[in-house]
């Protein structure tokens, strides 16, 4: 068995041989001959076995050792081979991760700040339609300028608020009138709906509950409604372009409302509308509504979408009159 362990099959082979001479001649009668009598072929027999299964074991647990420890060996080598491979995997992650909120967070301020800058363009043109007209319309032109004001204005305080967000600055809350705000957004998308021969209505519910909120923030969501249901409906040619905003107080919330005629939602849609990159605009970037939610819930608020049973789609959104304390 020694002789098999380190000397592999051979050296068994021949280590059995050796004992087995060594037994015929000293310990198999007749002693100290070679031969074999009857009576002791059966004990010899049964050595010669014992030895060669004994050899046999002893090799194959040392091959099997051999091959353990050579696996084993192996095994540390892919293991830290593959190691490797993920400490790489994950930096290479760690770094997409980076890229990847990068380009949420360049997408997101640029479609904040995208609608007052267009808003600015828009105004620039008819204002220069104004003032090529004979003879010019100064009071158009009056009027458009202090658009052109208003919506630059507004297109800095959302630099402001990115600032401040990066800078872990308190938004500024105040007490708002949504009916107010609503009138403004009115006066502001009024041309824009003009063009696409679209109607705005507006039911506002009169004594409605100021609000605790950002100004330009909220601004910002409900114009990003009002602009979504207007582009719902460029491509609807069988029913009356109208959008509707409405406001009621339910309980203890104040509920602004938007409704279109357009193209609607469907169920898929309706459950993937918020979320980031998920669009169903030509040329959309799918950040509108989840940054509007985002906003919402900010204030304490909620924000939902839903099919409108006559055709087009209902967005709305609830702000408590007293929000609740926040850890946020």
């Amino acid at each position: 068995m020694v002789s098999a362990w380190f000397a592999g099959v051979v050296g068994g082979f021949f280590a059995v041989l050796a004992s087995t001479l060594l037994i015929d001649y000293f310990f198999v009668p007749p002693v100290h001959s070679f031969s074999v009598n009857a009576s002791g072929e059966a004990y010899f027999i049964a050595f010669v076995l014992c030895a060669l299964v004994a050899s046999w074991i002893s090799s194959a647990m040392r091959k099997s050792e051999e091959a353990l420890k050579t696996a084993l060996d192996q095994l540390e080598v892919r293991v830290s081979e593959r190691t490797a491979e993920l400490m790489k995997t994950q930096a290479e992650l760690a770094h997409l991760s980076q890229v990847l909120s990068m380009g949420e967070l360049a997408a997101s301020i640029a479609h904040e700040i995208n609608q007052p800058l267009t808003a600015v363009v828009a105004d620039g043109h008819a204002c220069v339609e104004w003032l090529s007209a004979s003879p010019p319309n100064l009071e158009k032109t009056r009027q458009t300028v202090e658009r052109i004001i208003q919506e630059g204005t507004r297109a800095g305080a959302v630099v402001r608020r990115i600032r401040a967000l990066f800078q872990k600055e308190v938004a500024a809350r105040d007490l708002l009138d949504m009916n107010e705000v609503i009138r403004e957004l009115i006066v502001f998308v009024r041309d824009e709906a003009i063009r696409r021969h679209i109607a705005i209505r507006a039911d506002l519910s009169p004594r409605l509950p100021k609000v605790t909120g950002d100004r330009v923030q909220l601004q910002q969501v409900v114009l990003n409604l009002v602009m979504n249901g207007l582009d719902a409906m460029d491509d609807t040619s069988d029913r009356v372009k109208e959008l509707l905003m409405r406001t009621r107080l339910e309980a203890s919330e104040v509920v602004v409302q938007v409704e279109d005629t357009g193209i609607g939602l469907d169920p898929e849609s309706a459950e993937k509308i918020f979320q980031p990159f998920f669009t169903t605009k030509p040329h959309g970037i799918g950040m509108g509504l989840s940054i509007s939610r985002s906003i919402i819930e900010a204030h304490e608020g909620r924000l939902t979408g839903m099919p409108r049973p006559s055709g087009g789609a209902t967005f709305q959104f609830a702000l408590p009159i007293r929000p609740r304390e926040s850890n946020a």
